[in-house]
């Protein structure tokens, strides 16, 4: 079957002919995959900057961010049929019996850092005409959302850092409204970036009632503020707008999402962080040495302003559910926004272009199935 394939050792990447794999259990799923994401870790990893095959193999199978359709299942598996829609998980566990995060299901908190991904460290990924995996890892779509499925795992980061920051802020009990009332209502937040993962958290911001607004570049030829009105957001262009006039605009900041990966634009944001309020990090930079911070400002705001910073990665299968229901809110209350998040559609055929080449736009899918 085509894949596509990473080879570090050689630095290059290429659609290779990767044995089809077949049930091996009893709770095994094979998989025709439909559509497979793209987002920056593909391509960091295609810049040979991570991303580790599995033992025993000279190339890694890429992709994480995928939708797939059932076309067998193992012995044991009820919950799953032939024709259904789905969404693998990304985290395995690691093997260590004192990691009482693995062992509990929630690899994404992970003690030892010896837990594998598909498609990043340790694992095949999902960019290949077929796969196989165990019927835990994977989540129920339904097909009126077949367009936009593939958005699940971005989402999951989302929220994942939602559920934490209402976790934390159980420390304001005063904040919490009432059962008809949106846990965000009355409540600011601004999003870090007009990227997919920015764009999902700030649908998902909007969802929860918060007043959002998206701090971003715009890339050419792009419509931001007009898709961030089409659900509920206001656009701050970061071109012409600087970050103390963008909290100026803002007004007391409850909530940042950030999802850039620039270290040094998310510290000069949190200096405006509110009181009380919460920064949640998604974004991973590379490490390219120090940069000057206020970190007297910083210490000084998080101690007497009683603020927090939340770090989020991967997410559990929770978080896989709660994203599934979310997007469908998302595409029932704003189908267009939503749809238009994906503005291309490669055949795997051309994968090149979309991981190496200038496809440009928000996100990138690969089309296989």
């Amino acid at each position: 079957m085509k894949a596509v394939g990473v080879f570090p050792a050689e630095r290059r990447f290429e659609v290779v002919d990767h044995p089809e794999p077949g049930i091996m259990g009893a709770m095994d799923v094979k998989l025709r995959m439909l559509e497979v994401g793209i987002c920056g870790t593909d391509k960091e990893i295609v810049r040979f900057e991570y991303g580790n095959p599995p033992e025993g193999s000279h190339y890694l199978i890429l992709g994480h961010e995928s939708l797939g359709e059932v076309v067998e299942v193992g012995s044991a598996v009820t919950a799953l049929m032939p024709g259904d829609l789905a969404v693998p998980t990304v985290r395995r566990p690691c093997s260590q019996l004192t990691c009482a995060a693995c062992r509990g299901g929630r690899q994404d908190f992970c003690f030892t850092g010896g837990f594998t991904e598909r498609g990043i460290n340790g694992r095949h990924g999902f960019m290949a005409e077929y796969i196989v995996e165990g019927a835990l890892n994977l989540n129920l779509v339904p097909r009126k959302l077949r367009d936009v499925a593939v958005l699940v795992e971005p989402l999951t980061i989302a929220e994942k850092g939602m559920t934490q920051l209402w976790q934390v802020q159980q420390r304001l009990p005063w904040t919490q409204n009432g059962p008809d009332q949106p846990r965000g209502e009355g409540l600011r937040a601004v999003v870090l970036g007009g990227g997919p993962v920015g764009l999902l958290g700030a649908m998902k911001l909007v969802l929860e009632g918060f007043e959002t607004f998206v701090y971003s570049l715009s890339p050419p030829g792009s419509d931001l503020a007009g898709m961030a009105a089409g659900f509920g957001a206001k656009f701050v262009p970061a071109e012409t707008v600087s970050v103390a006039q963008m909290a100026e605009i803002v007004g007391n900041i409850d909530v940042v999402y950030e999802a850039t990966g620039v270290s040094s634009l998310s510290y000069e944001v949190m200096k405006y962080l509110g009181t009380n309020g919460a920064f949640i990090l998604t974004g991973v930079p590379a490490l390219k040495g120090p940069k000057p911070v206020d970190a007297d400002l910083l210490m000084r705001n998080q101690v007497l302003k009683n603020q927090v910073v939340i770090g989020t990665v991967n997410a559990s299968k929770q978080s896989f559910a709660d994203a599934i229901a979310d997007i469908g809110q998302f595409y029932q209350r704003w189908p267009k926004a939503v749809g238009s998040l994906i503005t291309h559609r490669f055949p795997i055929d051309e994968v090149r272009e979309p991981l190496a080449g200038n496809a440009g736009g928000i996100k990138s899918i690969l089309t296989i199935g």
